[in-house]
């Protein structure tokens, strides 16, 4: 994903999610403001939202995945038939489906997408809201259960013969599937979590680990902890964060101010999390560690939001110019990052305004970036 090393994302945010969902932009809103008494499925402005993707430039766009959000297959499987070449990155969470249904599932869904689809597996961080769906396994239970889950689903992709099983959490007989992936390959995974359980996972099983928006020191430590795990295994990395604009720095940083005043909290005063105010996954608890740091790191990394609301999910940003944020990504790319998972906080215009200021800039930073490399 080097010469092309930004993925779009459709998924609600931190400060917004209960209106438009933690699962996928659903309806048309903007994220700073309080939430809509009731989800909305907008199919119109869906179609428009991920068309908008599409025609920007980004690669893929992110269907992101929480307990109460509409059904993530259903969705991308309506964004495949209404765009062309944007690629589908589907949150997915093992545990609630049988892998053998999972795997024929995704298959079809690769299928009916000619190949653009990607899953990001999820695991939980947050044994409360598991329960909201009837899990109660532990935190390292579910990454044990994880790894077995995407062994799994790769082993019943790739087998010619039926499988039998019988493991800590699945056990099957004589299992198989008529349809396999369009990918050759089979689909490609993306891991996220930051714990040594997930991190462990993630060396066995992602072709790509995604994290966070964290400061260069703290990004080159969990590169370097997931290479390790890797094993010499090749694992491709991916960032998370939210890009503000501004014709000036100062207009940016302005912009910024502004969203944190109007951002939602919980009884007017900061979402301080479960467990006593400390959040329940490690993520959340090294973006709170970043912000403790200071509100502006880096060369223009902001943790406003992430220290207003708990580091709550995807909180963290890049405020500046164009310019100044497409310098900002690249540091990231030197540091072993060759993709990123951007949106802003009024999705439709910001997607709109990324693609044409942003992501041109990148792409071009990079190739000038790979070209000095390849003479030295």
């Amino acid at each position: 994903m080097l010469n092309r090393p930004l993925t779009g994302k459709l998924q609600g945010g931190a400060a917004h999610e209960r209106a438009i969902s933690r699962n996928g932009t659903t309806q048309a809103a903007i994220e700073i403001f309080p939430p809509a008494p009731d989800l909305v499925l907008d199919k119109k402005y869906i179609r428009t939202l991920a068309l908008a993707h599409e025609r920007a430039g980004f690669d893929r766009l992110l269907i992101g995945y929480y307990p109460t959000a509409p059904d993530g297959f259903q969705l991308a499987a309506y964004i495949a038939t209404q765009t062309e070449r944007l690629g589908l990155l589907l949150a997915h969470q093992p545990g609630f489906i049988a892998p053998t249904l999972a795997a024929r599932a995704l298959a079809t869904l690769d299928h009916l997408s000619e190949g653009r689809l990607a899953l990001h597996v999820i695991s939980g961080g947050d044994d409360a809201t598991q329960r909201r769906d009837g899990d109660t396994l532990s935190k390292d239970e579910r990454y044990a259960r994880t790894d077995e889950y995407v062994g799994l689903l790769r082993a019943l992709w790739h087998s010619r013969a039926p499988l039998n099983h019988s493991g800590r959490f699945y056990s099957f007989e004589n299992a198989a599937t008529d349809v396999r992936p369009y990918q050759p390959g089979g689909v490609p995974i993306f891991f996220g979590g930051a714990s040594d359980a997930a991190i462990k996972t993630a060396g066995r099983h992602a072709d790509t680990y995604a994290l966070w928006g964290e400061p260069y020191a703290q990004v080159r430590d969990i590169i370097a902890r997931v290479r390790e795990a890797a094993d010499g295994r090749r694992i491709g990395f991916n960032l998370s964060l939210r890009v503000i604009l501004g014709d000036t720095e100062r207009q940016a940083w302005d912009k910024a101010a502004d969203i944190l005043a109007k951002t939602k909290v919980k009884g007017g005063q900061a979402w301080i999390g479960p467990n006593n105010g400390a959040p329940a996954n490690e993520g959340s608890r090294r973006l709170l560690a970043a912000a403790a740091q200071g509100e502006r790191l880096d060369k223009c990394l902001w943790t406003g939001i992430a220290a207003a609301t708990g580091a709550r999910g995807n909180t963290t940003a890049l405020v500046g110019t164009p310019e100044q944020v497409a310098d900002g990504l690249l540091d990231y790319w030197k540091l072993g990052v060759n993709s990123f998972l951007i949106r802003g906080f009024d999705p439709l215009p910001d997607a709109i305004e990324y693609g044409a200021k942003v992501l041109p800039l990148v792409r071009e930073k990079v190739a000038l970036a790979e070209r000095a490399v390849a003479r030295l």
